[in-house]
């Protein structure tokens, strides 16, 4: 591991690394885009545009611009360079899936869901063709042979070809068929058959930029959809895979090498004739779509593949990369030059993590072990440094324990057994039927002298700890013993001890819990009123209260004196699936599968804190003997490690964060400002209204505020100079102060440049119409200065677009628009004269090196030259000695 990009609390969605490969952009599932730097690991760039989660990024060639396509149907266009969205694209029905752009065109192709393959013309912004060939979604595509084809992945085992032509060098000989053929569709042309699945909806006939037909189709092995469909970097190697273990590898002839084919045939076809004695076939040999994409092989990983990635190495070797459902990366390589190419595993990282859920954790009682295990493994952890010191494979475990001493652990498992792992050497000692259905539930005594079981065959087991004599050596081993069973008539979800050990609560399948005494086994207290079975429940370390919590959402506080309910607290969104006191205190910690873990008082009845990090359902948590630490397991498979920090928690400071956060997702699920002359059509803004925008928009809106005010104040102190005849001290304002003593213009100025470049319309379409005229009159002045005059103008632009017929109808503004109109103009040309000038010095030192370089090269060259003359000279006088 080299680097690790920390992201904020969503989850990753989509990854695409730029070009140059010094950047990655990361897609979440809230979809915000960042745009990491990989040398110094910073999030340099942030995009907000996307209401749900980003499905497909791509950079264009150059890396100066970057796309995205989301879950909320549109395609966004970014400008990486000036970090600031270009346009929003809209015309999907369907989450889209893939998005390309084509590097000789300023073009884009966008997939989705909705069985639709777009064109998009991004000079005007529009969908000039859809391709309706698909039958069901369209899951993924890749550009080949120099962009000359388009091949796409559906919901079946077909992979489609097509063969793309740009209208400008088809325009020549094709354009009459084309028209022809474009007059003779017919209305009902959408259900047409497979053959001719050409269709195209032009919404500009005139506009036909590209050509595109069906050539054929590939067949893939796996009968599923296509999950993910790529190519490497030089696009000679095309794979894909479907919601299995297995990575289909086709390659992609290059031109020279159909040519050599082509020719082969040809000569074929040639001797044949001759031999048959018949006409020359000149133009009848074509290669078929399957001689020019071949499979290579088929490379079956160890679990179903979630994505991959190839590399094709200089020295011929194709390397690939895949991940998988179970949390492995596995590395392949394929010998291309082998008669028959075989995928080879190289290395995988499958080190620490589980492959599976994890279903149970367990402390050791000095605080420094952590034992989680799934349905394959046990692991035990070091807390200190959260590496993985032991694993041992075990049956599907639910429930777990660190016997006293910390040497050994026992682990309930799904069919009903016991099994007794030894720590040091990372065995399994002993294996016990216990249970004839699932060990639910396993608590320690609190004396440690045995433990008891919870299980689906309706019983609850006693078990002491006992040292037994081991046949293999002389030491007595530890054992467990059954001593006791108590019967009842549900099956049993979990069960706990009361610290004195005079009680024992067992929960039922029948929504109650029960409490039993633990010496005479008699019913003490039974506490209903949960409208679903409980999941979890706990005892504090005092034993006067009970916690439990339930699937129907709620946790309840009883007393175990009385066995009376004191408060029924609304705690998840979902299942209550945890719950724990924290030691010597009547504080308790839930976990729930609304991926949230919570901290309750259970003598306030209050909620105290939220634990965000999970992504998905909360199975279990395990809090350490001193309170200290809480460990998480999730179905996003991951442990999390919660540490209690030192700093007080104030509940007011809480609750005022709690709503500045509501309010915040709120503003994110409000209407879009509508902008006014904006068409309602394909396109739109790229950003999206924020928290950060309306922030932004304040802070201009005070700063101009500053600006009115100190004018006004300068020009009264400037009234009382003039009628005392003398010069009066100007009292400067803190805030002007704190910038170094700079004029209020120039404030606003500073403030306006700080707005970041990609929520600047955002924030300026919030911004009340009574302030930009202020803001008119400032840009005239700023740009007059000549300073940054590419940020102003495209700020004007905006602001003249949006607010167009309120500044034309403003009789004050007319003279502040004729003079931006002058300032802006001059200003404008003047920055390009410098672009262009530089650019022309930039070319003409480019052409230096080059020419530098191909002297060097053709001396090079020569001198290579004589050394292979020298080289056959000697070679020949050898011969001839020898002769």
């Amino acid at each position: 591991q080299v680097l690790i990009l920390k992201g904020l609390k969503q989850q990753v969605s989509c990854l695409c690394p730029s070009p140059d490969g010094l950047h990655l952009a990361v897609g979440y599932e809230d979809g915000a885009i960042r745009v990491f730097n990989l040398l110094s690991g910073e999030s340099t760039i942030t995009f907000n545009g996307h209401r749900a989660a980003v499905t497909a990024l791509q950079y264009d060639h150059l890396g100066g611009r970057l796309v995205s396509g989301s879950k909320d149907t549109e395609v966004i266009v970014w400008d990486v360079i000036n970090e600031s969205g270009l346009y929003r694209l809209k015309g999907h029905k369907d989450v889209i899936t893939q998005v390309l752009f084509l590097k000789e065109k300023n073009l884009l192709v966008t997939c989705a869901k909705d069985t639709l393959v777009k064109w998009w013309d991004l000079d005007t912004q529009h969908c000039f063709k859809t391709l309706v060939g698909h039958r069901a979604e369209v899951w993924g595509m890749a550009l080949l042979s120099k962009e000359k084809r388009l091949i796409t992945g559906s919901a079946d085992s077909e992979l489609r070809v097509w063969d793309l032509a740009y209208i400008q060098e088809v325009k020549d000989h094709d354009e009459p068929e084309s028209k022809k053929s474009k007059g003779s569709s017919s209305p009902g042309a959408e259900e047409n058959t497979e053959e001719d699945e050409t269709l195209e909806l032009d919404e500009h006939p005139e506009e036909r930029i590209v050509k595109c037909s069906k050539a054929g189709s590939i067949m893939r092995e796996g009968r599923d959809r296509v999950v993910t469909l790529g190519t490497d970097r030089m696009g000679k190697f095309l794979a894909c895979h479907g919601t299995d273990a297995v990575l289909e590898v086709f390659s992609v002839l290059s031109e020279e090498e159909i040519q050599k084919k082509l020719e082969k045939k040809m000569k074929k076809a040639r001797k044949k004739a001759k031999q048959n004695s018949e006409e020359e076939p000149e133009r009848s040999v074509e290669l078929s779509l399957q001689e020019e994409i071949q499979r290579v092989t088929n490379v079956k990983a160890s679990s179903k593949i979630k994505s991959f990635d190839l590399i094709l190495s200089p020295k011929g070797e194709l390397k690939m990369v895949l991940l998988l459902q179970n949390n492995v990366i596995e590395l392949y390589n394929l010998d291309l030059s082998a008669q028959v190419p075989q995928a080879v595993r190289v290395s995988r990282i499958t080190i620490g993590g589980h492959r599976s859920d994890v279903r149970t954790l367990a402390f050791s009682s000095d605080n420094i072990a952590i034992l989680s295990a799934a349905a394959e493994s046990v692991k035990i952890w070091n807390r200190a440094t959260l590496q993985c010191i032991r694993t041992m494979e075990c049956e599907y475990a639910l429930c777990s324990l660190f016997v006293p001493g910390d040497r050994q652990v026992i682990v309930g498992t799904k069919t009903g057994k016991l099994q007794l792992y030894d720590l040091a050497s990372g065995s399994l000692i002993e294996t016990l039927d216990a249970h004839d259905g699932a060990v639910w539930s396993i608590a320690l005594s609190p004396d440690q002298h045995g433990f008891v079981t919870g299980g689906a065959d309706k019983c609850v087991k006693f078990w002491e700890f006992e040292l037994v004599k081991d046949e293999s050596s002389v030491q007595k081993r530890l054992s467990m013993k059954h001593v006791r069973v108590l019967q009842l008539d549900e099956d049993v979800l979990c069960v706990r001890y009361s610290p004195n050990q005079k009680l024992l609560a067992v929960s039922l399948l029948d929504c109650t819990v029960k409490v039993f005494y633990v010496d005479t086994l008699k019913f003490f207290l039974s506490l209903y009123g949960h409208k679903l079975p409980v999941l979890c429940m706990d005892i504090c370390y005092d034993g006067t209260l009970i916690a439990t919590g339930s699937a129907d959402r709620n946790v309840k506080i009883w007393g175990l004196d009385f066995g009376d309910c004191h408060r029924s607290l609304f705690a998840h969104d979902d299942s209550v699936m945890y719950l724990q006191f924290v030691p010597k205190s009547h504080l308790f910690f839930t976990a729930g599968k609304d991926n949230k873990i919570k901290q309750w008082d259970a003598d306030k009845f209050e909620h105290i804190q939220t634990l965000e990090g999970h992504h998905q359902e909360v199975w279990c948590l395990a809090l350490s003997p001193n309170g200290d630490y809480v460990v998480s397991a999730s179905h996003d498979k991951s442990l999390r490690l919660w540490e209690r920090t030192r700093e007080p928690l104030i509940l007011e400071e809480e609750r005022e964060m709690q709503r500045e956060a509501e309010y915040e997702e709120s503003v994110a699920k409000e209407e879009q400002p509508v902008v006014a002359g904006e068409r309602q059509g394909e396109t739109g803004l790229a950003g999206k209204k924020t928290i950060e925008t309306i922030k932004a928009a304040e802070r201009i809106m005070e700063a101009i505020e500053l600006y009115r005010e100190e004018t006004a104040k300068l020009k009264e102190h400037n009234a009382i100079c003039k009628a005392a005849g003398k010069e009066v001290p100007f009292p400067v304002n803190p805030i002007l102060r704190a910038y170094g003593n700079i004029t209020p213009s120039a404030y606003v100025l500073e403030v306006f440049k700080k707005v970041k470049s990609s929520e600047l319309e955002e924030s300026l379409l919030v911004l009340p119409f009574s302030y930009v005229p202020d803001l008119l009159r400032l840009f005239n002045e700023y740009i007059q200065q000549g300073s940054d005059v590419e940020l102003l103008c495209r700020a004007l632009l905006f602001l003249l677009k949006i607010h167009f017929g309120q500044i034309t109808s403003n009789q004050m503004l007319v003279t502040v628009i004729e003079n931006l109109k002058k300032t802006t103009i001059s200003r404008v040309s003047e920055a390009r004269d410098v672009l262009g000038f530089n650019m022309a010095g930039l070319q003409f030192l480019k052409r230096e090196i080059e020419a530098k370089d191909e002297v060097t090269f053709f001396a090079d060259a020569t001198e290579r030259f004589e050394e292979k003359k020298r080289k056959r000279k000697k070679k020949e006088k050898m011969v001839l000695a020898v002769l």
